[in-house]
């Protein structure tokens, strides 16, 4: 090698390092990485930013769109309630779990899948009064696993299929091809997770179910007369085993019930006094065919699918302090209606509209996306915050975007359009038909994510371009010879190492030019090699940080570093041995 493969080989290394060593962001470590190789010259800039062209990333962003609609209209999260159910056992919950949550990493990209799921698996898990540290872990995994059966399952085999595209003018796999090692892989997974999570997983509660004394407001809810809760009992309608929340009362006209029972079946205008925490109040205003009582919320001028819930502390300036919210005029003055209020932490059992206001009370307020803005310098509150995904869902569009997904995945599945093309037609629709709003959809694109990959496209370039990729390749086959299988599995422990240390998506552009250069040396075909990068660069169980839904459930489900390794890596073992048996079969060298 010289002097600038070294260098490039270098500053892969230190990339690595700096993963591993340091807390810094993989987006500002590849970046940097990135930096250093254009001003050394190592890569031009042209070929250091084509990755910010490449139809992979591209498709990506543009899918994040789409399970961005389907979330804005509370399709998702319809899905896992009817799906999920009421287990009775937590083989039965674990099971009920990653089944669907598999089949929905397949067609959606699943990152954005468990981000959606983590607060309904939560929930769900309290309800059922079960430990949350054995589902949280199943549910990455269950998501892991349906990722590897489809091309758009992670973003992992968008971005490879780019770079055999890139290297063969012809489109190499379908939608489907990967399913022939993904199925197996999934239900074996399933199925050993089953087996062995109730010993290798810890019984363990997260840090924040730890919280005593949370704040509880009282919340009216109304029952939407031709809604779909109608008709249905307090049970069949999920509201009997709310966590951290319960139901007070139905009122029912001049009839009040106070102690309800189960059998109650629900009425159209019916009125239903929750008290409950925060996040609890939000999931109630999901529901499809509840409302707000109060009909202050759609006197606002913003449609209520553009607003989102606030938590506001009242000052001691506060003009309406003594005034009820009614007489006061809360929603001409501030353009927001109060939901519910809490006072010193515990609710107030009045109607909302009847509380006098006092210095300190916390109100939970629906209003525009800038008030927190509007109203930094007002002294009226002591402090405003906005509550994390409280935009209430737009149930009528529901089908439509489900079907705007189904539309996506059909015309891919019969080749009408590219994956490119469906995905950025797909997202285009969700926005045109507001299935999601321009300002959803851009917060929807995870920069992070984008810029990883495509930083780790100009390092996998200069590795090609300086030769260090074929140096790399030349020590590989020193070590297993000329065959292909042997090679093949080094490919796949490469890769899986990589993943452990750094993001599944740059890992895999760092390894493909090692494993074209490789498989261009055997003289054999890249296409085997490629799709194990795929499946290696997926299938990372063992650590947090080797796929991001690893990350995203480490707090939720209360876990430690050593939780990951005890489950993670005899499964890693496991799936790879399957995969690398198989891939030979379904695409022969």
């Amino acid at each position: 090698m010289d002097v600038a493969a070294w260098y490039t080989l270098g500053v892969v290394l230190l990339v690595v390092a700096t993963l591993v060593l340091t807390r810094i962001g993989p987006d500002l470590v590849f970046i940097g990485g990135l930096t250093l190789l254009i001003v050394a010259g190592v890569v031009s800039p042209q070929d250091a930013l084509a990755g910010f062209a490449n139809p992979g990333l591209i498709t990506v962003g543009a899918l994040y769109v789409v399970v961005a609609g389907l979330r804005e209209t509370g399709g998702i999260y319809w899905v896992s309630q009817q799906l999920l159910g009421k287990p009775k056992r937590l083989g039965g919950a674990q099971l009920r779990l990653m089944t669907p949550v598999a089949a929905m990493s397949a067609l959606l990209n699943n990152t954005p899948v468990v981000a959606m799921l983590i607060p309904a698996v939560s929930d769900w898990a309290k309800r059922n009064e079960l430990p949350v540290s054995k589902l949280m872990l199943p549910l990455s995994y269950a998501a892991i696993f349906g990722g590897t059966i489809t091309l758009i399952g992670t973003s992992t085999n968008l971005v490879i299929n780019g770079l055999l595209i890139a290297n063969d003018a012809t489109p190499r796999l379908g939608l489907f091809d990967l399913a022939w090692v993904g199925v197996p892989c999934t239900l074996v997974g399933i199925v050993f997770i089953l087996l062995s999570s109730r010993w290798l997983l810890p019984d363990r509660r997260p840090a924040r179910s730890l919280l005593e004394n949370p704040r509880e407001y009282s919340v009216e809810m109304l029952v939407e007369a031709g809604g779909p809760l109608v008709g249905r009992s307090i049970e069949a309608a999920g509201l009997r085993s709310l966590p951290e929340t319960y139901l007070v009362e139905i009122e029912r006209g001049e009839r009040i019930i106070p102690v309800v029972s189960p059998q109650e079946r629900l009425m159209a205008d019916d009125r239903l006094v929750f008290v409950g925490v925060v996040d609890s109040v939000v999931e109630l205003q999901k529901i499809r065919g509840l409302s707000p009582a109060t009909d202050q919320v759609f006197k606002l001028r913003a449609p209520r699918s553009e607003r989102i819930m606030f938590e506001a502390v009242v000052s001691d300036s506060f003009p309406l302090r003594g005034q009820t919210i009614r007489a006061g005029q809360f929603r001409s003055r501030y353009d927001a209606v109060v939901i519910a209020v809490a006072r010193s932490g515990r609710r107030i059992n009045k109607k909302v509209g009847d509380i006098v206001l006092q210095a300190g009370d916390t109100l939970l307020l629906e209003a525009r996306p800038n008030f927190a803005e509007q109203r930094r310098n007002s002294r009226d509150f002591f402090l405003i915050s906005s509550i994390e995904g409280s935009s209430p869902p737009r149930h009528e569009r529901a089908l439509l975007a489900a079907g705007i997904l189904l539309a996506m995945v059909a015309a891919v599945t019969f080749n009408l359009l590219s994956m490119l093309q469906a995905s950025l037609l797909a997202a285009c629709v969700m926005m045109v038909t507001r299935c999601v709003s321009g300002e959803v959809a851009r917060r929807s694109l995870d920069g992070r994510v984008l810029l990883v990959i495509a930083a780790a496209f100009g390092l996998g370039q200069g590795l090609e371009a300086t030769g260090a990729a074929a140096a790399i390749a030349n020590i590989l086959l020193g070590f297993a010879g000329s065959a292909p299988w042997p090679n093949l599995l080094m490919v796949y422990l490469m890769t899986a190492v990589f993943t452990a240390l750094m993001t599944n998506n740059a890992a895999a552009v760092l390894m493909f030019p090692i494993a074209l250069t490789l498989s261009q040396q055997l003289q054999v075909d890249i296409l085997p090699f490629a799709v194990t990068i795929m499946f290696a660069a997926s299938a990372s169980f063992a650590t947090p940080m080797g796929y991001q839904t690893n990350l995203m459930v480490y707090g939720p489900g209360g876990y430690r570093f050593s939780d990951y390794l005890r489950l993670g890596l005899p499964l890693n073992v496991l799936l790879g041995l399957i995969t690398v048996l198989l891939i030979p079969l379904v695409w022969p060298f």
